[in-house]
């Protein structure tokens, strides 16, 4: 209220004379700072000369009633209250402000901050196979394998850049690093597309006829070079940035907790966004003006990401460094339980081991009550019965005795592995859909019209322009409507948005098995199954490709945000980042698990088939990857009937502390 009477003030002075040049200055310091910043504020002195140097009877006049009315304000509104966030301090570090930091408004920046760096990104998961295959003059499936590697690698990585990033540089730092990494990764890639000495010469990779020189030696140490760089940047910004958003909200404040659960959609409709900009636009100038120009603005995509990153610096609230390793003290209940593996529970688990809530100590511990789940690992907590020499009892080895608070963050990681591990299929298949399917629509029928035709890298754009127009009826109109019915802030419980995403992958799946089998057929028929891709295309749209990207788009939406939001609602206080690694170590062992298949099948199918296994050589036409697609479809419905008998037997972590009401934690226990 007050800065808004001063304002007011400011501008009838403004109104009243003409010494005004020098007022923007202070009027921006009224507007950007307290009160008492304001008027030490150079610019204010310089206006006030001008400004007695004039009319000083018209000065008196105003002074007057300003000053009764400022004394009613103060009056009327007390001393100004700050609320504080509890365990999130601002840039300089000082507690953070509630209404001054963090929020909505920040949270945009973050989104957009993603949006630009898969805008950035994306291109490279769809279409560098083409690179490595078409220009690098890799075989099909190993072009397919080096993308998967560093697809792996890249997600895999994301779990020592969430540990660096919540023990000690913090998550503001680490993604900003990460874009600087990801940055000369793409500045590398672009210097080697564009100079014909880092690169094999040109090429007819499918001319059977042409011998093509696969890349090697020094430049194929500057393409490696380049691509686990992005690897270390991409790892750095999954690792920090969605959980950096999430710390933007107070998950105890009942409006800031449905703000997080509408962050989670909006981290996916960024996604979206930054994918239909890199699916179109980069996809298209990597096919038609060259990899160096595609790679280029790549670059200027990441560059734009970490500036506006940056902007958001004073309104941010950041999470305080913890400076020991949460890991560590969860390896240290195992250590513990295993060490104190034959002594007896006691029948009282007040009994067991906990600091004193009213200690100073214990003013940022997280306390948590203790469930009747893996009751093996409560021997952690077991007290010693010894004493020291001076008759006070021995102080406590970390590696033998633990807190209760401890032992249950241990019990509550332990719960997630079973699902953690169903989810590790689903991203298996979308591997599938990032190499096969997109050589798939090479030899099909590209155009649009006469004179326009669609990359078939691009074909992913069609689910992701889905998932922008159904995300917000999601976020804006379900969950409310499915709220109103459960009582769940998010709708439906997390594992059941899981569960939905996990079947329908298996039905993109079959999908695709069935679509394929149509595009042989129709190579068959017309005698083109040794057709040149791209050369000859198949009289068959590619668009019937759409089906499984549409299927699977829906599958995204539903499965990997839940898991986002699943993992870091879950997760103890201490590992909030590398929660959200748990949903990229998923995706890193489904993408190292596709290499492995893909060479499984190779080698057992060798000697059954013409080909020399289902997905060998180039000719995708002469393959079966339908019977592949058919084998990721059964593997994924027996993933899912998996999946549902471990979900039902999940307990919710309580979202609060000892004291909070445990109903609600019963109720998301009886859906799921």
């Amino acid at each position: 209220m007050m800065q808004l009477f001063w304002v007011l003030v400011v501008f009838v002075l403004f109104w009243l004379y003409p010494a005004v040049e020098t007022l923007g200055p202070f009027l921006v310091s009224v507007l950007d700072s307290d009160l008492d910043n304001a008027f030490t504020d150079p610019a204010f002195f310089e206006w006030l000369l001008l400004f007695l140097y004039g009319d000083l009877d018209k000065f008196a006049l105003i002074c007057v009633p300003i000053a009764f009315v400022s004394a009613l304000c103060n009056h009327l509104e007390g001393p100004e209250k700050l609320e504080l966030v509890e365990g999130k301090v601002d840039w300089k570090g000082r507690a953070a402000v509630k209404n001054k930091h963090g929020g909505a408004k920040t949270a945009l920046l973050i989104l957009t901050t993603f949006g630009f760096e898969n805008t950035a990104t994306l291109a490279l998961a769809v279409n560098l196979v083409t690179y490595f295959n078409g220009v690098m003059h890799m075989e099909l499936a190993d072009a397919a394998n080096q993308l998967t590697n560093y697809m792996g690698t890249s997600y895999i990585l994301s779990i020592v850049a969430a540990v660096l990033a919540d023990t000690y540089i913090g998550r503001f730092k680490a993604v900003l690093i990460a874009g600087c990494f990801e940055f000369a990764g793409f500045a590398v890639l672009t210097i080697q597309a564009h100079y014909p000495k880092l690169k094999p010469p040109p090429c007819n990779i499918f001319d059977p006829a042409a011998r093509c020189e696969k890349i090697g030696g020094g430049n194929s140490a500057v393409l490696f070079v380049a691509l686990y760089l992005l690897a270390v940047g991409s790892a750095g910004i999954k690792a920090a940035l969605p959980s950096h958003g999430a710390d933007q909200f107070d998950e105890k404040d009942p409006k800031e907790a449905r703000q997080m659960s509408s962050f989670f959609n909006c981290l996916l409709l960024a996604v979206c966004v930054g994918g239909a900009v890199s699916l179109t636009l980069i996809v298209w100038i990597q096919d038609n003006k060259g990899w160096d120009w595609g790679f280029l603005i790549s670059s200027i995509a990441i560059l734009l990401a970490v500036i506006i990153f940056l902007v958001g610096l004073p309104m941010y609230r950041i999470q305080i460094i913890q400076g020991t390793s949460a890991i560590i003290s969860i390896i240290q209940v195992y250590v513990a339980a295993i060490r104190n593996r034959n002594l007896h529970l006691p029948r009282d688990h007040t009994e067991l081991y906990e600091i004193d809530m009213d200690k100073e100590a214990a003013v940022e511990a997280e306390f948590l009550p203790l469930r009747d789940v893996f009751r093996c690992l409560d021997k952690a907590a077991i007290q010693p019965t010894s004493t020291g020499q001076d008759g006070k009892p021995d102080a406590p080895n970390p590696w033998k005795l633990c807190r209760v608070a401890q032992v249950e963050n241990a019990k509550i990681l332990l719960g997630m592995v079973p699902i953690f591990c169903c989810t590790i299929i689903m991203t298996l298949c979308l591997a599938q859909l990032q190499t096969f399917s997109i050589q798939q629509g090479l030899t099909m029928n590209t155009s649009v019209t006469k004179s326009f035709h669609i990359p078939p890298a691009s074909l992913p754009i069609i689910p992701i322009v889905f998932m922008i127009v159904i995300i917000p009826f999601y976020d804006q109109i379900f969950v409310p409507f499915a709220r109103k019915f459960t009582g769940i802030p998010t709708g439906i419980t997390h594992l059941q948005r899981v569960g939905v995403g996990l079947i329908l992958s298996s039905i993109s799946m079959a999908v695709a098995a069935i679509l394929e089998e149509k595009r042989k057929g129709v190579a068959r028929d017309h005698n083109l199954l040794d057709a040149i891709p791209v050369v000859q295309p198949l009289p068959i749209s590619t668009f019937w490709l759409s089906f499984q990207y549409f299927i699977f788009g829906i599958a995204d939406m539903f499965t990997y945000v839940g898991l986002l939001e699943f993992f870091y609602s879950e997760a103890p206080k201490g590992l909030k980042s590398i929660s959200s690694c748990f949903l990229w170590s998923s995706m890193a062992l489904g993408y190292f698990l596709s290499t492995i298949l893909v060479k499984i099948v190779n080698g057992a199918t060798k000697n059954v088939t013409r080909s020399g296994g289902w997905l060998a050589g180039n000719n995708i036409n002469r393959n079966h990857l339908n019977l592949f697609y058919w084998l990721l479809s059964i593997l994924s419905l027996i993933n899912f009937s998996i999946y549902l008998f471990v979900a039902k037997r999940y307990k919710y972590r309580p979202q609060n502390s000892v004291d909070s009401n445990e109903k609600n934690v019963g109720l998301e226990q009886k859906i799921i």
